[in-house]
């Protein structure tokens, strides 16, 4: 195999480089291949017309501020220069104690990227339980960041499918785009997660968001068989 470049580190043999460069020729496909199916979900044509403007519930956007709640409806969490929109679905019943902890650790990271990503897209996390029990989780893990949303007295859980006919909450990531004849379609959503899931794989659907499991990834004993995210550790 020919070099992919002429880098070697201290103490490796033919052996690990030869290895080395074959994991090299196969990340360098996997990205070729991420970026394919970046661009076919860019091409995806409009989806279907959201079937109401839902009035979600948001309290100040300062954590350290009260909870009053005011109606924020789906057209005005769009501003201006930016047509696209990135909900995620956070698992927080209203009768919950504590949320999904998975969410939760996803949601720590999300928080860090939040100011980046408003550069360009306009992002909002949307869980059922009520404003102020929200706001609480957020505080404590320090949520800054994030525009948290109320989705309690909308239906848009079950018409996104953020919860079963049952009433379990489901963490779907939808996107949608205001058009220039300023309705808003659905573009997208993180659709894996009701797929059912390649054997031996766990259909977690938005990996590629969240930096926890490619980490894990780079090491040896990667991401565990049975390893999930805790709420805290002691």
């Amino acid at each position: 195999m020919p070099a992919l470049h002429d880098k070697h580190f201290p103490g490796e043999d033919g052996s690990y480089r030869e290895a080395r460069n074959a994991l090299l020729e196969a990340e360098i496909a996997l990205r070729r291949q991420i970026e394919e199916v970046a661009a076919m979900r860019r091409a995806l044509p409009p989806g279907g017309a959201v079937p109401t403007d839902y009035a979600f519930e948001e309290g100040p956007r300062a954590l350290d501020a009260g909870d009053a709640p005011r109606a924020v409806r789906l057209s005005e969490l769009f501003e201006e220069g930016k047509p696209s929109l990135v909900l995620y679905s956070f698992m927080f019943a209203p009768d919950a104690e504590t949320p999904c902890p998975m969410c939760t650790a996803f949601l720590d990271s999300l928080n860090g990227s939040a100011p980046h990503i408003a550069q360009r897209v306009n992002l909002g996390i949307v869980a059922k339980a009520p404003v102020g029990k929200i706001r609480d989780w957020a505080r404590g893990r320090g949520w800054g960041n994030l525009r948290l949303l109320s989705s309690g007295k909308t239906a848009y859980n079950a018409d996104y499918f953020a919860e079963t006919p049952a009433g379990d909450q489901v963490p779907p990531c939808n996107v949608f785009s205001k058009m220039a004849d300023g309705s808003v379609r659905h573009r997208y959503s993180t659709e894996m997660l009701y797929a059912a899931a390649d054997t031996g794989q766990h259909n977690r659907h938005v990996d590629l968001l969240w930096p926890l499991w490619s980490t894990f990834d780079l090491t040896p004993d990667g991401r565990g068989e049975r390893w999930f995210p805790g709420i805290a550790y002691g």
